[in-house]
């Protein structure tokens, strides 16, 4: 196989969730359990942290991924979905999985695969944690996919589990109320390992109480311990970066930081990021690894689509979020921009709660609908005729592409535009 006959036929043979949703999804370990047998168990070959949560686990698995590898530690990290290369989602140091590797990986289990019939997400992890094995790493920083007590990263005993919040999202496999999610996502919890949440909610919190207390975990607050305060977002010419000062509760620790994930939001993400280096090395806060790995975030991981910069004139921007609590995020951030006119590009998947994102998104903008290059796209006069009612204006576009040209011929050089609306949005612009 050549490396793109190989991705067409991993993609083209095991459902993909990203792409069909609900059909490719397995609500149960059976598959991965059988392939990490297949694979002579390399989950329990190498050390990790696993974070679940509903937003901010991308950001926070990098940032971790980052620190670690700042602190000399050969570091693997597993994230989902990719947007550009499907390499992406298997990282060592921040070199993506080689060409090679992936090939000789399914030319080798082809056989296995067709007889078990895995998803394309349950053979991903299975590759990653054979390559994490078999490479040696120090320690892998491992992404939940979906939920968590039924996602098939969860079959690792991690040093420490990582669950950020908990927002309505995928309701139809984790439930429809908070509670509901907290508990399919604090699954992850595991006997005697500690567990950090990022939040302190109050449907939540008494959920995540009572599921620690029968695994006797330690179980840990972030907020509870830091606290973060932005100073100031200053653009530069590779992006936003963000100044801020992080606080211990007991003020045994003050310090100012800064980031090239400038999002308002992410300052929620950094007291989980905080907590657990505080967990993970034993109160002494390790600061130089802390503030390097936070700095070099990007560069040392490849991280893409948080409050990205796509370009300055007109400021072009793509964020992922895409569920009531990431767009709640980016409106946020939108409205303290200051700009003549706000251009929205808007794509979106077709099984979200699309009038609970509608309602939050700005009347004042010119809207660009369109569709992403995936199965599950929302068809994009269907999003038009559901944001009239909203009170959102704009027209339909062919191709993301194209409604994003659209929207930088219109703007102008005091505009500003945003991408996004779901993962594969940004994805078609970056």
């Amino acid at each position: 196989m050549t490396y793109t006959e190989c991705i067409n036929y991993l993609y083209n043979s095991l459902p993909v969730y990203q792409r069909t949703g609900a059909a490719a999804y397995k609500a149960n370990l059976d598959n991965t359990i059988a392939l990490m047998k297949q694979l002579d168990n390399p989950e329990k070959k190498f050390k990790s942290i696993h974070v679940a949560g509903t937003n901010g686990k991308g950001s926070v698995s990098h940032t971790l991924a980052s620190i670690y590898q700042e602190a000399g530690y050969k570091t693997g990290l597993y994230t989902s979905p990719h947007l550009k290369d499907f390499r992406e989602r298997i990282r060592i140091n921040g070199q993506k999985v080689s060409q090679k590797f992936v090939i000789a990986f399914t030319e080798k289990h082809k056989a296995f695969f067709e007889k078990l019939q895995p998803s394309f997400f349950e053979m991903t992890v299975a590759m990653a944690f054979l390559y994490f094995a078999q490479e040696q790493v120090d320690m892998a920083i491992i992404e939940v996919g979906m939920g968590g007590r039924l996602d098939s990263t969860n079959v690792i005993t991690p040093q420490l589990s990582i669950i950020t919040n908990i927002s309505y999202d995928h309701t139809q496999f984790l439930g429809n109320t908070l509670a509901d999610i907290a508990r399919e996502k604090g699954g992850i919890i595991k006997q005697n390992i500690p567990v950090i949440i990022g939040e302190t909610q109050a449907e939540t919190t008494s959920v995540f109480k009572q599921m620690a207390a029968e695994k006797q975990a330690p179980i840990i607050f972030a907020d509870q311990l830091f606290q973060t305060e932005k100073i100031k977002t200053d653009l530069k010419s590779d992006g936003f970066w963000m100044y801020f000062n992080v606080k211990s509760n007991d003020e045994t620790f003050n310090k100012t930081f800064v980031s090239p994930l400038a999002g308002t939001y992410q300052l929620n993400n950094l007291k989980t990021i905080f907590a657990a280096c505080q967990v993970l090395w034993k109160k002494k806060l390790p600061e130089k690894h802390i503030k390097n790995g936070i700095k070099n975030c990007i560069d040392n991981t490849g991280f893409m689509g948080r409050w990205q910069v796509l370009q300055q004139s007109p400021l072009c921007i793509a964020d992922t979020g895409h569920n009531q609590a990431g767009i709640k995020h980016v409106t946020e951030q939108i409205a303290q921009i200051p700009c003549e006119t706000l251009h929205v590009v808007l794509s979106m998947v077709n099984d979200k709660d699309i009038k609970q994102i509608l309602l939050l998104l700005p009347q004042h903008a010119k809207y660009y609908f369109c569709k992403a290059n995936i199965p599950r796209g929302l068809d994009p006069y269907i999003l038009r005729d559901e944001a009239k009612a909203f009170n959102l204006q704009g027209k339909v576009y062919r191709s993301i592409k194209r409604a994003y040209s659209a929207a930088k011929r219109t703007a102008g050089k005091n505009d500003l535009v945003i991408v996004g609306g779901s993962n594969f949005t940004v994805a078609e612009v970056v």
